[in-house]
């Protein structure tokens, strides 16, 4: 599969993991997600794979990197750092509000490119 034929996927694969954070979020406040350590590993988990994925993008895709530079591809790859490589010092306010506000944010972009996608643009 080339870089053109992957592209889409890993955008999908991003659109759906941003949009599973929100929802496993739902209408907590900080304080019950702060005292629910399997929410916390799930969003977690669920956050790392929308980062990894913008990761593949960034290397496999600067072209499209650099079309659309309203989608934080720098702040995604230090998240995914940070919660690979330092899992024990992660903010946890900084994952809630990711999910909460940023997690949808980027469903919506994302949805707007991968409908363009999908009309052949």
């Amino acid at each position: 599969m080339n870089a053109s034929e992957r592209l889409p996927l890993l955008l999908r694969e991003m659109r759906q993991a941003a949009g599973e954070a929100r929802q496993m979020l739902g209408d907590r406040s900080f304080e019950e997600f702060e005292r629910d350590l399997v929410l916390q590993r799930a969003i977690g988990m669920t956050l790392l794979i929308v980062a990894e994925a913008a990761s593949q993008v960034t290397a496999k895709a600067p072209e499209f990197v650099a079309e659309h530079p309203d989608i934080p591809w720098t702040a995604m790859r230090g998240m995914r750092n940070r919660m690979a490589h330092g899992y024990l010092s992660v903010n946890l306010r900084v994952v809630y509000e990711a999910a909460l506000v940023e997690a949808p944010a980027l469903a919506a972009t994302l949805d707007g490119i991968l409908n363009r996608y999908a009309q052949g643009e």
